[in-house]
C-alpha cells in the first residue's frame, strides 16, 4: 500500500461526499449479489475438481473430510481473490468505489469548521515518550491549520502503574508548557481503574463530555495523522449528516527491522487495492478498526452502548473487539459508515518481530472469534454479518488448513501401511487399478496458487502502473515485491501454526490479557525464539520423518511448509535484526514513500523522539491538570435481543 496520487487522491476524497445518490440505485445488495455471482462459481469449481480428483479411487472418511474443509477455505479464497480483482480493476481506470464515477470532488473546505470536535488518544500502560510525541506532533498538526480553535484534544489515561503515570504527569507538564497559549485546548485524564477496558475509556469520555462535540476522531497510542487528514475527516461528517463513522487506512510507518519493514512494504503495497475491493462491496457499511476514525458522537452514544454478554468466553463476558460491533450498531440503526481508499496523512505502527506480532494477534483472535455469537443479533445489516464472519474466519481459516493437511497426511500415511486391495468382490474379473488424475491435481494446484498469489501480482502491477516513484522507482518496486512474496512464503506456516493454536486455546476457554504492545524494535533472543517454537519445529520434523520415509511424494509437497517450521526460529530471530532492516533500507528493499518523502507529521516525530529525553528530567511531583466541566449524559445500553429503537425517535428524546 502507497500514498495515493493526486488524482486518485480526490476520487477517493470525494466517496463520501457525493456516493449517497448513488448508492440508492447501486446499493450493497447490488454489490453483495455480484460477489456472490463471482465467488460461489469460483468456489463450487474449486471443489468440484477436488472431487473429482478424489472420486475414482473410492471417497474415505479423511478425504470427506478435507473435501468439506476445503470448501469453507476455497470460498475464503474466492472472496479475497474477487475483493483484489475488483480493486484492481477500479483503481486502473480510477473509479470510485461506492459511485462508479470518476473523479468525484473532495468535500468543500472553502467555508470554515461549523462545529466543535475532539480528537482523543486511548492510552493504557504505554510508552510514555511515544505517546506523548505522537499526541504533540498531531496538537500541533491540528492547531496549524485554520480549524484548529474548533478542536480540543484529550489523552485519555487508563495507566495502572504507579511509575508510568507518575511519568505521564511530568511529561504532560512539559508538553503543556512547551505549547504555552494553545494548551488551553489540550487535556490530560487519568481513571484509577481500567474497567472496561478501552471501550470504558471512551465512554467515560463520551458521559462527561461527548455532549461538547459534533464528533470525535479516535487516535490509538502509536497513531499519528495529518493535520490535512484530521480537518478533512470533520469536514465529511459536517457535509453528510447521516454519516456516523469514516474509518481511514493507517499505513505502518517508522519500522526499522527487518520483519516490520516487510509488513510495512506489504501493507503500502497492496492496502489501497484491497481497501477499494472492500469498499465497493460493503458501500455504506464499513468496518471500524477502533482507531485513525472520526465518529459522531451523538449517534455513538445512542447506538453503541455495549452490554456485558450472558455466558462464558469466548462468547460470554466483555465485548473484546468493540469496533467491528460498534460500527454494526451504528448501520443497523440506520448510520451509514464508510471506508476511504485514499492512504494520505492516516498513519500506525506495527509489531517489531514476529513474536510481537503473534501476540496482537492472540488477542485478535479472541475478540473476532467472540464475533461469531453476535451473528444472530437483531436488525444488523448482510454487510455487517459478513464483517464478523470473515474477521473470525481470517484466524480460523489457518486451522482449517492444518487440519486439511493433516487429514491428507493421516490418509496418505494409512493407504502406505495398508496392502493395496485390487479385488474388492468374490467374483470380480478385472482389478481395481488405483488411478491418480496428474492433469486434474495439476490444474487444482495451479488454480489453488492463483486465488492465494494472484492479489500479490495484481497489487505489484497496479503498483509499477500507478506508484512506483513511490517505492523509489520500477526496479525498487520489483525487488521488494518479489522479496515480499518470498517473506509470506517462509512465514506462512508458522503463522498458521500460531493461529491454530490461537483458535484452539480460545474455544478451550483459555482467555488473554490484553496488554500494551512493544513498539520499539529490538532483537528477540535465541533462547526467547527456541521456546517460542520449539513444539512447532517438533511437530513438523516428526511430520516430516513419517511422510519421508512412507510417502516420499507428499513429503516433497510438504517441504515448504516443513521448511518454515523446522526453521521457525532462525526465521523468528534474523527478521527481528535492526541491522538487517537497516541494510535492506539501504539496498532500496522495501522502500516506501514516507521514507523518500517524510511528511510534516512523521517529521514532527522523527524530531521529537530524539529530543524527548530533555523531558525525562522534569519533577515528577507535576500537579494532575484542570479539566473542562463535565455534562454527564449515560450512554444508552444495547439490547441485541430486541430491533434497533428508530433512529428519528432517539434523537428526538435526545433533543
Amino acid at each position: 500500500m502507497s500514498i495515493m496520487q493526486n488524482n486518485t487522491h480526490s476520487n477517493a476524497e470525494g466517496s463520501t461526499g457525493a456516493a449517497t445518490s448513488a448508492l440508492q440505485t447501486w446499493g450493497a445488495g447490488v454489490r453483495l449479489t455480484i460477489m456472490a455471482v463471482l465467488v460461489l462459481p469460483t468456489a463450487a469449481l474449486a471443489g468440484w475438481s477436488l472431487y473429482e480428483i478424489f472420486k475414482p479411487n473410492r471417497l474415505t472418511e479423511m478425504e470427506i473430510a478435507q473435501l468439506a474443509l476445503s470448501m469453507l477455505l476455497f470460498l475464503w479464497l474466492s472472496m479475497s481473490f474477487w475483493t483484489a480483482a475488483i480493486g484492481f480493476v477500479l483503481k486502473l481506470f480510477n473509479i470510485d468505489p461506492l459511485s462508479l464515477r470518476k473523479a468525484l470532488p473532495a468535500p468543500d473546505t472553502q467555508a470554515p469548521l461549523k462545529q466543535r470536535h475532539a480528537v482523543v488518544m486511548p492510552v493504557y500502560n504505554e510508552d510514555t515518550r511515544r505517546i506523548m510525541v505522537g499526541f504533540e506532533a498531531c496538537v500541533r498538526e491540528l492547531l496549524d491549520t485554520e480549524n484548529g480553535k474548533q478542536f480540543d484534544f484529550y489523552m485519555l489515561s487508563d495507566t495502572t502503574k504507579p511509575d508510568m503515570a507518575e511519568a505521564e504527569l511530568a511529561a504532560w507538564e512539559a508538553l503543556t508548557a512547551r505549547l504555552g497559549d494553545k494548551s488551553n485546548q489540550v487535556f490530560y485524564r487519568r481513571r484509577e481503574k481500567n474497567t472496561g477496558r478501552k471501550v470504558g475509556n471512551l465512554a467515560d469520555f463520551c458521559q462527561r463530555w461527548g455532549s461538547r462535540y459534533e464528533a470525535m476522531i479516535v487516535l490509538d497510542a502509536d497513531s499519528i495523522m495529518s493535520g490535512e487528514r484530521m480537518s478533512d475527516l470533520a469536514y465529511r461528517i459536517e457535509q453528510n449528516p447521516n454519516t456516523a463513522l469514516i474509518q481511514t487506512i493507517p499505513m505502518p510507518v517508522r519500522q526499522h527491522t527487518f520483519f516490520a519493514r516487510f509488513v510495512q512494504f506489504a501493507a503500502h503495497l497492496y492496502s489501497p487495492m484491497l481497501a477499494t475491493g472492500l469498499s465497493f462491496w460493503q458501500t455504506d457499511s464499513a468496518n471500524y478498526w477502533g482507531h485513525n476514525a472520526i465518529i459522531r458522537v451523538e449517534p455513538f452514544m445512542q447506538h453503541c452502548g455495549l452490554p456485558t454478554l450472558e455466558g462464558k468466553e469466548p462468547f460470554g463476558g466483555d465485548i473484546l473487539s468493540h469496533d467491528f460491533v460498534e460500527a454494526a450498531l451504528l448501520r443497523r440503526a440506520g448510520w451509514q459508515a464508510y471506508l476511504l481508499t485514499d492512504t494520505t496523512g492516516s498513519y500506525e505502527e506495527v509489531p517489531s518481530n514476529m513474536i510481537e506480532y503473534a501476540t496482537r494477534d492472540r488477542r485478535w483472535v479472541q475478540g473476532n472469534i467472540q464475533h461469531l455469537g453476535l451473528l444472530g443479533v437483531k436488525g444488523l445489516k448482510a454487510t455487517s454479518r459478513l464483517h464478523f464472519v470473515f474477521g473470525a474466519f481470517a484466524y480460523i481459516s489457518s486451522l482449517l488448513l492444518l487440519l486439511v493437511l493433516a487429514f491428507g497426511t493421516a490418509d496418505a500415511l494409512y493407504r502406505a501401511l495398508t496392502p493395496v486391495e485390487f479385488f474388492s468382490a468374490e467374483y470380480q474379473l478385472f482389478p481395481d487399478w488405483q488411478i491418480a488424475r496428474q492433469g486434474l491435481m495439476v490444474a487444482t494446484m495451479w488454480g489453488t496458487a492463483a486465488l492465494l498469489f494472484m492479489p500479490k501480482v495484481l497489487g505489484l502491477i497496479l503498483a509499477l502502473i500507478q506508484r512506483r516513484e513511490e517505492f523509489g522507482g520500477a526496479w525498487r518496486l520489483i525487488k521488494g515485491g518479489v522479496l515480499e512474496l518470498a517473506m509470506a512464503i517462509i512465514i506462512a506456516p508458522l503463522m498458521m501454526f500460531y493461529h491454530s493454536y490461537f483458535v484452539i486455546s480460545v474455544f478451550a476457554g483459555i482467555s488473554v490479557k490484553w496488554e500494551a504492545q512493544a513498539r520499539e524494535g529490538s532483537m528477540v533472543p535465541w533462547l526467547v525464539a527456541l521456546n517460542r517454537s520449539k513444539v512447532a519445529t517438533l511437530v513438523a520434523l516428526a511430520w516430516g520423518a513419517a511422510t519421508f520415509i512412507y510417502t516420499p511424494a507428499l513429503f516433497m509437497w510438504l517441504l515448504p511448509v516443513l521448511t518454515g517450521l523446522v526453521l521457525a526460529a532462525p526465521i523468528i530471530r534474523i527478521t527481528s535484526s535492526l541491522s538487517l532492516g537497516r541494510a535492506a533500507m539501504r539496498g532500496g528493499i522495501f522502500v516506501i514513500h514516507d521514507e523518500l518523502k517524510e511528511c510534516r507529521a512523521l517529521k514532527r516525530v522523527r524530531i521529537g523522539m530524539a529530543n524527548i529525553e530533555q523531558s525525562e528530567a522534569e519533577s515528577r511531583n507535576a500537579q494532575v491538570p484542570g479539566l473542562p466541566e463535565s455534562s454527564w449524559r449515560p450512554m444508552i445500553i444495547q439490547d441485541f435481543s430486541a430491533e434497533p429503537a428508530p433512529r428519528d425517535s432517539l434523537a428526538a428524546e435526545a433533543a
